[in-house]
């Protein structure tokens, strides 16, 4: 995976460098939070590490595994100005420019930029390099441009437009500590193993599920004589690269580089967390219900003398494991469980349940229910005790499941306890069954309550639910997370069943829900997203909706395919244009299902219409590119073209268009559009230079449209620009209606 592996290595050896400098290490959660990266080191029971360098969203489409990432910290200039209309030059003070890798360009209106590198113009001002920040002069200029190449090719271009009689620029920067990877997964069922790489596949990294069985290593049956480690080796013309300083590009001595190994270590915060012990069940059950909905309530039971001791020591260690993942201040996404231990109060509680182990460790959720129990003690399970953890998965499942059906079989439950349960269902990260321990008497480990759902009762209280809120005035935020969970498959049926669906009349009421309060939802959404103690990731309404309709059309449910949902989902399409709420992936998911439908006289006039009114309003009019960068920067992140690129938005613009075109000149019912069409055609060769598909396509509408010598001209650049990229049967025909054009019997 390119440089991946070799990145985390020399991050690794950096990190217990770190480490090995404190006074003490403790088990538990620590963060490196550089530059605005936060990489988290957990340390685990039986001397086992984790480091986490990368975390987001993942999406499973059959066998393949789709990573969603994060917003990224990649690298990014600060600039601050000053403003002297007498200054003669620009002075620029850039701070601490240790990287070799920077490059700083100037231009001056249109003209060409000029490029130096950051180090030559040190070199000539300072070429010693004796101090910290650089300072020089460049001539006045309209526009800055800073760049950082990485060592695999990559550069990171910024470009400024500076204030009217600047002065005086102040640079300062952070760059990336780790790359934004683009991976991919790919599950290869004839082995049983899930291989993750960057998007070309090369060298990908291969995992087995941990329940299989694990391949043995195979040892080596040829052992060296000798096996030493060596500090500086080298070998008769070998470059000496020991004083070689990789981020300045000098040589450095080595004396001092070692000295600065000794300077105080890094100060790793730790938030003083405290934990409230109640001292009753039932305020403890009370307190969790309150504090957070994602919160658990630990039980201990225990008859034995030392069990206060040991139950406080505990306490003690977990509000340290949790101060150190909260880092430097209180963040309640952490504190995810409460603590009791049961006293002679709780007799008649232990016996109802059925609990006469001694010690046992029972978990409950907010509501009191049993959500897992082990005959254990607390220090055999302590580890199991935090946020990372693949037993608080396990817990969000199981209260999510216990939840549902409680509320489903409460004839007192609330509208707004209902919303609640559906939306818990929704938000687990993941479908996935779990390993359950066949005997409940005799398991040390937690055994995990499994609560079985009527798939009917529950989509009849979800139609109900939808049903009841068709004429809300307010949005609810829960209920809207939720409808577009469920919309896109990822919602309760797929976490609760583990079933992909094609779109009911329910989703379609569900989906009126949110267009009617889109507006709403996206002036709530940030808010929502950010509410201290939850988790959410709400993206814009009518992308959510598009995305769902689009994604309807590839789904199946017993033998059906989303396919017969097409006029339903064409009339939503039409209400989200006609209501002036379509964004770019609406419009684009519209022209798809337009551009395969007919009218009764043969003609694609509602296509063309619709797409006419697209690019007079979107894309005519200036330049081409900016207005697609202005697009582009205001995609919202659930875009599948915010993953793709800006080339491919890009190249889905220019090609659309010609598609259009093509339309005109392929079906002479869209007559009437010529014009409009040459307009289109055009526009595709402004965003995409000498495309030889797109230059045919214009040429012909020239001709159609009386232009024959210019259409001749475009038709021979179109045979020009034809390459073998191009496809040989259509550069043929691009030859044959050039050679009829010129002869005229086109």
């Amino acid at each position: 995976m390119r440089n991946f592996i070799w990145s985390l290595l020399l991050f690794t050896s950096a990190v217990f460098t770190s480490f090995s400098q404190t006074k003490q290490i403790e088990k538990g959660t620590y963060i490196s939070n550089n530059k605005g990266q936060k990489i988290k080191l957990n340390l685990l029971d039986d001397n086992k590490y984790e480091l986490v360098f990368y975390s987001g969203e993942y999406a499973i489409k059959g066998d393949s595994l789709l990573f969603v990432k994060n917003t990224p910290s990649g690298n990014s200039f600060d600039l601050d100005f000053k403003i002297d209309k007498k200054a003669k030059n620009i002075k620029v003070n850039f701070i601490d420019p240790s990287y070799y890798s920077f490059y700083l360009g100037t231009q001056k209106g249109k003209e060409e930029v000029k490029y130096q590198r950051l180090s030559d113009i040190r070199s000539k001002q300072d070429p010693n390099w004796t101090k910290n920040n650089l300072e020089f002069e460049i001539e006045k200029t309209d526009f800055l441009y800073l760049v950082y190449e990485e060592y695999d090719g990559k550069s990171d271009v910024f470009k400024y437009e500076l204030p009217k009689d600047v002065s005086e620029i102040t640079i300062t920067y952070e760059l990336a500590v780790l790359g934004d990877l683009k991976i991919f997964g790919f599950f290869d069922k004839t082995t049983n193993e899930l291989r993750i790489s960057e998007k070309s596949g090369v060298n990908p990294l291969v995992f087995t599920n941990a329940k299989d069985p694990q391949p043995v290593k195979k040892t080596s049956k040829v052992t060296p004589l000798e096996s030493t480690s060596v500090s500086n080796w080298t070998y008769p013309g070998k470059e000496d690269v020991s004083s070689y300083d990789y981020g300045t590009g000098v040589a450095v001595d080595t004396a001092v580089a070692v000295a600065d190994l000794t300077v105080a270590p890094p100060v790793y915060n730790q938030y003083n967390f405290k934990l409230k012990i109640e001292n009753s069940l039932n305020k403890a059950i009370s307190e969790t219900k309150n504090s957070n909905n994602n919160k658990f309530l630990g039980v201990y039971v225990d008859s034995k003398k030392t069990a206060k001791e040991s139950f406080d020591f505990f306490v003690k260690d977990q509000e340290t494991q949790t101060g150190y993942s909260m880092y430097d201040g209180y963040n309640a996404l952490y504190d995810v469980f409460n603590y009791y231990l049961a006293g002679a109060d709780d007799k008649k509680w232990l016996k109802n349940n059925k609990i006469t182990s001694d010690p046992t460790v029972v978990v409950l959720n907010g509501q009191g229910n049993i959500l897992a129990i082990a005959k254990s003690d607390l220090e055999a399970q302590k580890y199991q005790f935090n946020y990372y953890g693949d037993f608080y998965r396990k817990l969000l499942r199981a209260d999510a499941f216990v939840s549902l059906d409680d509320v489903l079989k409460n004839k007192k439950a609330s509208d707004a306890d209902l919303i609640l349960a559906f939306n818990k269902a929704a938000a687990l990260e993941s479908s996935y069954d779990y390993e359950y321990n066949v005997d409940n008497n005799v398991s040390t480990e937690f055994v995990v309550t499994k609560t079985a759902l009527d798939k009917k009762e529950v989509a009849q209280a979800w139609k109900k639910l939808i049903e009841a809120h068709q004429k809300d005035k307010q949005v609810n935020m829960y209920l809207a997370e939720t409808i577009i969970k469920e919309i896109r498959n990822l919602g309760f049926t797929k976490q609760l069943f583990n079933e992909d669906r094609i779109l009911n009349d329910t989703d379609f009421l569900a989906i009126d829900y949110l267009l009617k309060h889109s507006e709403e939802i996206e002036n709530n959404r940030a808010a929502f997203n950010t509410k201290a103690g939850e988790i959410h990731a709400l993206n814009n309404a009518v992308s959510e909706v598009s995305n769902a309709l689009q994604q309807n059309l590839y789904a199946s449910q017993d033998g059906l395919t989303g396919d017969v949902n097409k006029d339903k989902i064409n009339s939503v399409y039409k209400k989200i244009i006609a209501s002036g709420k379509g964004n770019f992936d609406a419009y684009r998911n519209y022209f798809y299902y337009l551009s395969q439908l007919q009218e009764n006289d043969g003609s694609n006039t509602t296509y063309l219409k619709e797409f006419n009114t697209y690019f007079d309003s979107a894309l005519s009019g200036g330049s081409p590119i900016e207005k697609l960068d202005a697009m582009f920067s205001g995609l919202d992140s659930s875009s599948s073209y915010s993953y793709d690129g800006w080339n491919s938005f890009k190249e889905y613009h220019s090609s659309t268009a010609n598609s259009a075109a093509w339309t005109v000149v392929e079906n002479q019912m869209n007559a009437n559009y010529l014009k409009d069409a040459i307009k289109w055609s055009e526009y595709s060769l402004a965003v995409t230079k000498n495309n030889p598909y797109y230059l045919d396509t214009l040429a012909q509408l020239y001709y159609k449209d009386g232009q024959k010598q210019k259409a001749i001209e475009t038709q021979t650049l179109a045979v020009k620009y034809s390459d073998v990229n191009t496809d040989q049967t259509t550069a043929q025909e691009i030859k044959e209606v050039l050679t009829k054009m010129q002869n005229g019997t086109y």
